[in-house]
C-alpha cells in the first residue's frame, strides 16, 4: 500500500509509478515481451514471464490498484471472470460449502451452479439484509461468503458492514465484487473484506476497448490465488496493462461525473407517467438508500428501470434510443442500454430470472460522461 499518498485522486495519478522513471519517460512504456533476460549475477534473480505476470506493466499496475483500494497487495488477470474463478477455485475445496448472495451477474451465478458444482462444492443462497437469516444457513463445511457492492443488475445494497463482520466473526473468507461501485465509491479492504474483485473491463479502465480482471486484498490471499493463475494461465497481456493503468488515471473524474449524471436521469425516469419502477440507489424511493448513502461515497453509474407496457414497450423504446448504444457491458465514457435477460443473465433459467426479480422488460442503463440532459432528451422522445 503505498502511504505516500492520502488522497484517492493522487493516487489515481501516481501510484504505482517507478522510481527512477524508465529513461525519464512519463508514461510507463510498453514492455511488450514474453519473456526477459536474467543472469546469476543479477539483484533480481526472479525470471520475469508474462504468464507470471511479473512483467514492469503488471508490477507498476499491481501497486497502483491496491493503493487505490488500501490494500496490502493486487493481482490483475485475463477479464473478470477469470479473477473470479480462480480466486473461488482458490478459496474453497471439494466439499466445502460457501454463502453467496442470492442476486448475482449472471457469469457468476453461472460459475457456481455449472462449474463449482462439478467440482463437488455446494452453496446457499442469503439475502444480503437480512443479517438474521445468514447464520442459519452456514454449515460446518462453510468456507467463504460471496457478496455483490451493488447488485447486477437490480441495483440493491447489501448490509456491507453487517457481512464483513460477519464473515469475521464466523472464520469466512469475505470476498466481494467492487465492480459496480470501483474504488472511488466503495473500497471493501477498509470495511474488512478479504478479497475485492473487479472486471477492469468496467471502471477501471472506462473506455470499453479492453477486457481484464483484478483482485485486491490481502497479501496472504493474492499470493495463493497468484499460483493457481499461473497455472490457469488467465493472466494480463503487458499491453492491455498499458491500457489499464492509462484508464484508471480519469477514475475519479469519470466515476463523479457518471455518479452525478445517473441520479439526473434516475430521477427523470422515476417522474415519467411511463415509467413503472426505478432501480438506483441514489432515490428516496430506493429500498437500501439509507445504506447506501451511508456506505458509499457515490451512487454509482448504473441504473435499471421497466416501463408499464411490459416487454412491448421496453423493445419499443429501444428501438427508439438514438443517443445511448444498444451494447453489453458497462462502466465506459458513453452511454450504454442492454436487457440483461439478453446479456449478462441470458444464461440463467427462465426460474432463475423468475427468483431473482430479473424481467424480460427490464431494462439496464450504463450512464456515460456525456450531458445528461442529451440523454434524458433521448430517453424522453423514445418514451413518446
Amino acid at each position: 500500500m503505498t502511504e505516500k499518498f492520502q488522497n484517492i485522486e493522487t493516487k489515481i495519478i501516481h501510484a504505482g509509478d517507478p522510481k527512477p522513471t524508465f529513461k525519464g519517460a512519463v508514461s510507463i512504456p510498453i514492455f511488450q515481451s514474453s519473456t526477459f533476460e536474467y543472469r546469476d549475477k543479477d539483484k533480481d534473480r526472479e525470471v520475469k514471464y508474462i504468464r507470471l505476470s511479473n512483467t514492469p506493466n503488471h508490477t507498476a499496475l499491481h501497486k497502483k490498484l491496491a493503493a487505490l483500494e488500501n490494500a496490502e497487495s493486487s493481482l490483475v488477470t485475463a477479464s473478470g471472470m477469470a479473477a473470479i474463478a480462480t480466486t473461488l477455485i482458490t478459496a474453497l475445496s471439494p466439499g466445502d460449502h460457501f454463502l453467496a448472495l442470492d442476486c448475482l451477474y449472471g457469469g457468476t451465478k453461472g460459475f457456481i451452479t455449472n462449474l463449482l458444482s462439478e467440482l463437488k462444492v455446494s452453496h446457499s443462497l442469503i439475502s444480503g439484509n437480512q443479517p438474521e437469516t445468514w447464520k442459519s444457513q452456514c454449515k460446518s463445511n462453510t468456507r467463504v461468503i460471496y457478496v455483490e457492492t451493488i447488485t447486477n443488475p437490480l441495483l440493491q445494497v447489501p448490509d456491507l458492514e453487517s457481512l464483513a463482520d460477519f464473515a469475521r466473526d464466523n472464520n469466512l473468507i469475505s470476498i466481494i465484487d467492487n465492480t459496480f461501485a470501483s474504488p472511488v465509491n466503495f473500497r471493501p479492504p477498509e470495511f474488512g473484506f478479504d478479497l475485492s474483485l473487479h472486471s477492469c473491463t468496467k471502471y477501471l479502465n472506462g473506455h470499453s476497448d479492453i477486457v481484464g480482471g483484478a483482485v485486491i486484498g490481502k497479501s496472504e490471499w493474492i499470493d495463493k490465488i497468484r499460483q493457481n493463475l499461473k497455472q490457469l494461465g488467465g493472466s494480463m497481456d503487458p499491453h492491455v496493462c498499458f491500457l489499464l493503468y492509462r484508464g484508471i488515471k480519469t477514475l475519479a473524474l469519470r466515476v463523479r461525473a457518471q455518479n452525478k449524471n445517473a441520479l439526473k436521469i434516475a430521477q427523470f425516469l422515476e417522474s415519467h407517467h411511463q415509467v413503472k419502477k426505478v432501480n438506483y440507489p441514489g432515490l428516496q424511493s430506493h429500498p437500501q438508500h439509507d445504506t447506501a448513502r451511508h456506505i458509499l461515497d457515490g451512487f454509482g453509474g448504473m441504473i435499471s428501470f421497466e416501463l408499464k407496457g411490459g416487454l412491448k414497450a421496453a423493445q419499443k423504446f429501444m428501438d427508439r434510443v438514438q443517443l445511448a448504444f444498444i451494447a453489453p457491458s458497462l462502466g465506459g465514457v458513453e452511454t450504454l442500454l442492454t436487457r440483461p435477460v439478453m446479456t449478462s443473465h441470458r444464461g440463467l433459467s427462465p426460474e432463475e430470472k423468475a427468483r431473482s426479480g430479473i424481467s424480460d422488460s427490464l431494462i439496464r442503463v450504463s450512464v456515460g460522461i456525456e450531458n445528461p440532459d442529451d440523454i434524458i432528451a433521448d430517453f424522453n422522445q423514445s418514451l413518446h
